[in-house]
């Protein structure tokens, strides 16, 4: 249940004496309690101050009390913020006005005078699920991050779900810019400590000297420059989750350190005797291929069995070239709202230009130029010529992924432009290949077109 010792609520009548009963009632039950008498103000206060639950008198100073002046406020407040639960007071008179504020779009209303017990049990109950319709739409936002229809990431989604729920360490596999980061963060949300601290740490980053001072902590005196006490990523992540990303960067020195506190379940900081117990869930990344990891000259196994109780493979783009589509739809969407430019779309050239693509940078460099093409378009539909990929991306390490990986695009474009020729035309399209209907169907099949 969410604490009411988190909220903030404002409360906004004319009457000196209903502010100063309603503050001493809430004071000691929310965060903070801001009283105000003019509704003239409440909009600046909006401005500065996160207000979780608002309570709005009907009537102010006009000389009649016919509750306009409230259904004003109400209207131009849920305009400006939609979410924001709203609940009106009114006199036993304005029962009828009340009902027209729920029809606008208030939450509740509250007759004068009040019961305090009744007053306090509607805040928290507002307050509650408001809190969860806001937890809902964070979750099915930070959802929405993963996006993907085929095959192989339904099967990254699908061992998620599975894994997510236990307590066992992950590693999770993949080049740089295919999303391991929200992969660690998707498990951590849908596991059982997914109400307790995540903590992400880029250990590929840290020095040797470092090491130790930001995953185990110091204290103060401990080594030149350490001015205080400082708590480490370990004991921050506590009861909750630990990603370490980029472990497979880590020198055998720290891969040491590391081991010895998994193994033993605590950690001493720098400067200190004092051990402190850890209950933490470990989630690791690299873009180090497993079988190169396992060369022992470079990463200790038991370490690597110590944070692989179960292993992610994240495809790279190449891999999964029927998801293009949705996630440029999905990132132009995004960069159209940040940059004023809504309903902002792609023109048939523009996606083929895509979709033929190899993304050595992966997603993170169809995001960037996703996000470039919108900046610089000035229509509604995004042109192939405004898609320009990156020039610093190198893509293959080794003559026989290039080779194999070349082949599969080679056949992939000479479909897709087969396809194109013939606007669509399957049948048409196959005997321009020298294949049957069928032989097609399941090269498409393949290539995920």
């Amino acid at each position: 249940m969410s604490s009411l010792k988190r909220a903030t609520v404002m409360v906004v009548d004319d009457d000196t004496d209903v502010l100063t009963a309603v503050r001493l009632l809430l004071r000691p039950e929310v965060k903070e309690i801001i009283t105000e008498k003019n509704p003239e103000l409440l909009l600046s206060v909006l401005e500065k101050t996160q207000v979780d639950l608002l309570f709005l008198d009907m009537n102010y100073k006009s000389a009649v009390n016919t509750g306009n002046e409230g259904i004003y406020w109400l209207q131009k407040i849920k305009k400006l913020y939609p979410d924001l639960p709203i609940v009106m007071i009114t006199a036993y008179a304005d029962i009828d006005l009340a009902v027209k504020s729920l029809k606008l779009g208030a939450t509740d209303f509250m007759v004068k005078p009040w019961q305090n017990d009744r007053l306090l049990e509607s805040i928290k109950s507002i307050y509650k699920n408001s809190s969860l319709l806001r937890n809902a739409d964070e979750q099915r936002a930070a959802d929405n991050k993963l996006i993907g229809n085929s095959a192989v990431m339904q099967d990254v989604f699908y061992k998620l779900e599975k894994i997510a729920p236990t307590d066992a360490n992950i590693l999770i596999l993949g080049e740089n810019g295919t999303g391991k980061d929200l992969i660690a963060e998707a498990i951590h949300r849908k596991s059982l400590r997914g109400k307790q601290p995540y903590i992400k740490v880029d250990v590929g980053a840290l020095t040797e000297s470092l090491f130790e001072s930001e995953l185990f902590g110091h204290k103060k005196g401990a080594f030149t420059d350490a001015r205080e006490d400082r708590t480490g990523r370990f004991e921050e992540a506590n009861n909750g989750t630990l990603f370490l990303d980029e472990i497979g960067n880590i020198s055998l020195a720290q891969q040491s350190r590391l081991l010895t506190v998994l193994q033993s379940r605590y950690i001493i900081p720098l400067g200190s005797n004092q051990k402190t117990d850890l209950n933490i869930r470990l989630i690791c990344a690299t873009n180090v291929p497993l079988n190169v990891l396992g060369d022992e000259r470079k990463f200790r196994k038991d370490l690597i069995y110590r944070i692989n109780t179960v292993e992610i493979n994240v495809p790279p783009l190449r891999e999964r070239f029927g998801d293009i589509p949705l996630l440029a739809e999905h990132f132009a969407k995004i960069y159209g709202e940040k940059y004023g430019k809504l309903n902002i779309g792609f023109s048939k050239e523009a996606m083929l230009k895509m979709e033929l693509y190899h993304f050595p940078g992966n997603v993170r460099e169809l995001q960037y130029a996703v996000e470039r093409a919108v900046i610089m378009n000035e229509t509604n539909e995004i042109e192939a010529r405004e898609i320009i990929f990156s020039p610093i991306e190198n893509m293959y390490d080794n003559v026989e992924n290039k080779v194999e990986t070349n082949l599969v695009l080679v056949e992939r474009n000479a479909i897709l432009k087969a396809i194109e020729r013939r606007d669509g035309n399957i049948s048409k399209a196959a005997k321009d290949l020298g294949i049957t209907r069928a032989a097609l169907y399941r090269k498409l099949n393949k290539h995920e077109i």
